[in-house]
């Protein structure tokens, strides 16, 4: 009885794993916002999330990407302008923020949301010149 009690009560202590976002759950959480990511303790990009699932990505370098955003298979998938090939990705809500797993490769590379990297989404235009 009392091993039932004590593993009944590690369980209850145990945080429960966070599950990845559908897209009702994404949608209301990111529409509006801009979100700065990180990965390995350096920035790595931001994203505005617009209406329509629609996203504005950059690498914080000026260059900016229009695209859009769909749920497939429990994944977020991202399509832009450059790049018609999806880019999916699981989202999970951990702490004050979101954590992402690149999905087209799961080893690959994973992101958290950051508060304050000290860095502006800049979005410089078309490049023009000769």
């Amino acid at each position: 009885m009392i091993t039932r009690i004590l593993l009944l009560s590690a369980f209850l202590a145990a945080p429960l794993a966070a599950e990845p976002m559908d897209a009702e759950a994404f949608d209301a959480y990111t529409k509006g916002k801009t979100l700065f990511f990180g990965s390995g303790g350096a920035p790595y990009g931001a994203e505005i999330y617009l209406d329509n699932r629609r996203v504005r990505w950059s690498f914080l370098d000026g260059d900016c990407k229009d695209g859009y955003w769909y749920e497939e298979a429990g994944n977020i998938c991202f399509v832009y302008e450059d790049r018609p090939d999806p880019q999916c990705w699981t989202f999970e809500r951990r702490g004050d923020g979101l954590t992402a797993q690149f999905q087209n490769d799961p080893g690959s590379l994973s992101l958290y949301e950051a508060q304050d990297l000290g860095e502006e989404m800049l979005c410089l235009g078309p490049k023009i010149g000769v």
